[in-house]
């Protein structure tokens, strides 16, 4: 192993280069899916043209963002020989992060809901909405949803639950032997969900699938202090040779085969993700880590959390109030629904995330984040008043 100060992976700003930009596309993609999902109905059955039909499958940019959030959390572990400065100061840094905007795309998510518009499928959202998304336990309680793309939130929240006892496991057993193990469980668990009511719902109510992809993306983190001979690999290629005949296999069964196999599609496209992250940690390949880190790219994943929160009820809005009855349902609707679509949600999303994100990205705790206040928005301290005895 080598030394981490002889690493040769780039960083920006203490980032790895590159990881910013893979959230910020996946990020777009899931909101042109949505707008996909609006304009050519039949879902799991594509209807949409060659060319868009790809679309379908925005929970492939889930798949992307699990694994990626696995390999992120990893990385100062990894650093530190697989070791957290602390349990609860982990979830205390994962709730200052994520909590804030979120809820705050909550508040917004109910009132479009309420007074405009639900989201489609859906029934209007009630206490128990509220009280099943502000906890975070939308997989557990039924209720409407005021936004559809809520559901990995709380998935994502609960895999910070385990991540300590992931670790635990990669110190004491290698990080082959503790992807191995997850594995394990997840593929029990999906070979019994036909015939067990309970891996079922473990199967599909949890999405233990994604647990797997998590533990592959903690395990590529490992890339950072591996030998030089190990980092050497071309992991990009092995990226590409890992994906092609899953890639195949889409493209050959259709998107119906695809889409009721998703459980076992994504944990086959695990690995190549996998290498893929391995290979931007180790700048490679050069142009695509230099796409990458692209000042619009670079830009747009420095919201990209933002913008995954805030789209799901724009994207509703957009088609009822300009699209709807307007254009043609398929490829007129779908154009002029990216075309407005897209701007309109990135622009929110970043209005949004200089609200409710970035500051609890820059300000790790309320004494720092009230510091930064302007001069005018921060609580005055009272002037004591002199007595009257005086």
């Amino acid at each position: 192993m080598t030394d981490v100060a002889t690493a040769p992976t780039r960083t920006a700003r203490g980032r790895l280069v590159g990881l910013d930009g893979v959230r910020g596309l996946a990020a777009l993609y899931v909101v042109v899916d949505h707008t996909y999902l609006r304009s050519f109905p039949g879902y799991p059955v594509t209807t949409a043209p060659f060319w868009a039909g790809w679309l379908i499958y925005g929970r492939f940019a889930v798949v992307v963002f699990i694994t990626l959030s696995g390999f992120s959390l990893a990385v100062s572990p990894a650093r530190a020989g697989w070791r957290l400065d602390g349990v609860p100061k982990f979830l205390q840094r994962r709730a200052w992060r994520i909590v804030p905007p979120y809820w705050a795309a909550l508040l917004f998510s109910l009132l479009v809901a309420w007074l405009i518009i639900p989201q489609p499928g859906q029934a209007m959202p009630t206490a128990r909405s509220v009280l099943a998304n502000g906890l975070l336990l939308q997989d557990v309680i039924d209720a409407p949803s005021p936004n559809r793309a809520f559901w990995t939130i709380a998935i994502e929240a609960q895999l910070y639950l385990v991540f300590p006892l992931l670790l635990l496991c990669i110190r004491r057993l290698g990080s082959l032997a503790m992807v191995g193990a997850v594995t394990a469980i997840v593929v029990a668990v999906g070979l019994a969900a036909p015939h067990s009511l309970l891996a079922n719902a473990w199967a599909v109510r949890f999405e233990l699938d994604f647990a797997g992809l998590f533990a592959i993306g903690m395990m590529a983190a490992g890339i950072l202090t591996a030998s030089r001979r190990l980092r050497s690999w071309p992991w990009h290629w092995l990226a590409l040779a890992a994906a092609t005949p899953m890639l195949v296999a889409i493209v050959w069964m259709g998107s119906v085969w695809t889409i009721t196999n998703l459980y076992w599609v994504d944990l086959a496209f695990g690995p190549a993700i996998g290498c893929l992250l391995a290979a931007l940690a180790t700048d490679r390949p050069a142009p695509l880590v230099r796409l990458l880190d692209t000042r619009p790219i670079r830009s747009l994943g420095s919201f990209s959390y933002s913008l995954y929160l805030t789209h799901a009820p724009i994207v509703v809005l957009v088609n009822e109030w300009l699209i709807a009855g307007r254009f043609r349902q398929g490829v007129p609707s779908f154009l002029v629904s990216v075309a407005i679509v897209v701007p309109v949600t990135l622009l929110f999303a970043r209005g949004f995330a200089a609200l409710f994100e970035i500051p609890f990205v820059r300000h790790r705790g309320w004494t720092a984040l009230r510091a930064a206040w302007p001069a005018w928005a921060r609580p005055r301290a009272r002037t004591p008043q002199p007595s009257t005895s005086d």
